[in-house]
């Protein structure tokens, strides 16, 4: 996955780039291939891609070991790389000095490029290679890669590229719970509920009389019917 820095000279990119882009996702790939081919698409079909972002979830470094280390490759590698940083300086030379000791001026620097890698790179791997006797690349890769753009857009960009509708999120199942739990929640529903009724209140006096001759009444009521 090629990683991109901000911009130097500041402005809007480099005010944008710190930030996680916000906006719906449209679909979602396992390889950054497949998310480049989707945007790829939308930018045919003429979908402003400028509201578009790719954004890798689940960061994973992963370091591919490439070959074992020895000597002879040491050397060569380090031969390799100084005769191209001489090639550099022995071109510098031949172009604002072309002149005929220019050529040999040019092989010699070759020539010395290679010679001070080599050496560099033998006395490297003498000090490294019983910590380290393999060669390897690094890279930062990501789980999955999410198209994401502005709710306004995203309708449009997924019938473009023929993908379903966001599915809706599914709530959480409640367990279900077995016949002593129900018995001891009816229980503590019931204990909670006679909480919540009233107590009789005591009546006075006066009350109290009252009530008397009224049940005295009713009984005489009764008798006499």
């Amino acid at each position: 996955m090629p990683v991109s820095t901000p911009s130097p000279f500041g402005g809007r990119l480099a005010r944008a780039y710190p930030t996680v882009p916000r906006g719906e996702t449209i679909t979602s790939f396992e390889t950054y291939a497949e998310a480049q081919s989707a945007v790829d698409a939308l930018a045919k079909a003429g979908f402003p891609v400028k509201e578009l972002a790719i954004v890798g979830s689940d960061l994973t470094s992963v370091e591919r070991i490439t070959g074992r280390l020895s000597w002879g490759r040491a050397a060569g590698a380090g031969a390799l790389s100084g005769a191209w940083f001489g090639t550099f300086l022995g071109l510098l030379f031949f172009i604002f000095a072309p002149t005929g000791t220019t050529l040999g001026i040019l092989a010699s620097a070759i020539l010395i490029g290679a010679g001070f890698g080599m050496i560099f790179s033998v006395v490297s791997y003498s000090v490294n290679r019983r910590r380290r006797d393999f060669t390897s690349v690094a890279q930062v890769l990501a789980t999955r890669y999410a198209i994401v753009t502005e709710a306004a857009h995203a309708a449009r960009a997924r019938d473009i590229l023929g993908v379903a509708d966001a599915p809706a999120p599914v709530p959480p199942a409640v367990p279900e719970r077995d016949a002593g739990e129900v018995r001891e929640a009816s229980g503590a529903d019931a204990s909670d509920a006679a909480e919540e009724r009233p107590e009789p209140q005591a009546l006075t006096y006066g009350e109290a009389q009252d009530a008397a001759r009224r049940a005295a009444r009713q009984r005489r009521e009764s008798d006499a019917g």
